[in-house]
């Protein structure tokens, strides 16, 4: 196994502060599941420290096992019929004027979880009437009528990641394909709401296929987009094929921006849920 030395540019802060230590009281107390600690985000300490947070819901199994993502894969529990309301209390505690939603893959219900999806946003909409949202969901098979009944709770933003490139999807994702990735986001956008995508480098990528997947998202209508550095989770998943300098990161961010896109916020630490509250700030 080839280990890569990480660059300076990727080290990170420790969690620490009384914001950080309030919500991952909250988020312990609530029995909630954060993709922050599941998905081991470099930016845990700092979103938490900010009095943010990413939640996951629909349990913390995912029925998918993506070479990339630490998050747990098996046989999942049965949804917690308690949890939108859990959900939106907790957001409540927070005091959070923004929250980001996501879950695992539920391929093991009839309908991947659509249905807990919509009542979650319900939920937060009534508790937290102040509170904007953006939710990221799984893909649903691409089917319309699933991801038309979480846009039809009204989230102010609808993210589903394309991850990768087209060429080494089949490599890294469970089970997701690249054109299902591309019909969902252009559903989302057909059904009123903004969406977002956001992708991981380092992979083996070129920067050709980069501009592609650029070409590919704008092409169904993503107005947003993320791009940040793949880091490998465990010695079980993908090595990383390559650290890109932040120089790199730059020039993706200028050439999506020509392209098109809103909002591009691409850096080796950025991830799908990061600033995302300036995402809304930047809607026109």
């Amino acid at each position: 196994m080839n280990i890569r030395q990480k660059p300076d540019w990727l080290k990170i802060k420790l969690p620490t502060g009384a914001n950080y230590r309030q919500v991952k009281q909250i988020v312990e107390g609530n029995h909630l599941h954060t993709i922050c600690s599941s998905g081991r985000c470099p930016n845990m300490g700092e979103c938490w420290g900010a009095g943010t947070a990413t939640l996951m819901i629909l349990g913390e199994i995912c029925t998918r096992s993506c070479k990339f993502c630490a998050t747990l894969s098996g046989k999942p529990l049965p949804p917690d019929s308690e949890e939108p309301i859990k959900v939106a209390e907790s957001i409540r505690l927070m005091g959070l004027k923004h929250v980001v939603v996501t879950s695992v893959d539920r391929d093991d219900l009839p309908d991947g979880g659509a249905a807990h999806w919509a009542e979650t946003i319900r939920q937060i909409r009534e508790v937290n009437p102040g509170t904007t949202l953006e939710v990221l969901i799984p893909d649903f098979d691409g089917r319309a009528e699933l991801i038309e009944q979480i846009a039809l709770a009204k989230p102010d933003i609808i993210s589903h990641n394309l991850e990768t490139v087209a060429r080494l999807t089949p490599q890294v994702r469970s089970r997701a394909k690249y054109d299902t990735s591309l019909k969902v986001i252009g559903l989302i956008g057909s059904f009123g709401v903004t969406s977002k995508s956001g992708i991981m480098v380092g992979l083996g990528e070129t920067a050709e296929e980069v501009l592609q997947c650029m070409d590919d998202l704008r092409t169904v209508g993503c107005e947003i987009l993320t791009i940040g550095q793949y880091l490998q989770p465990t010695k079980r998943h993908v090595e990383v094929a390559e650290y890109l300098h932040p120089d790199r990161f730059a020039c993706y961010q200028r050439e999506g921006l020509s392209r098109g896109f809103r909002v591009v916020e691409s850096a080796p630490l950025v991830r799908s849920s990061y600033h995302a509250e300036k995402h809304l700030i930047a809607k026109t």
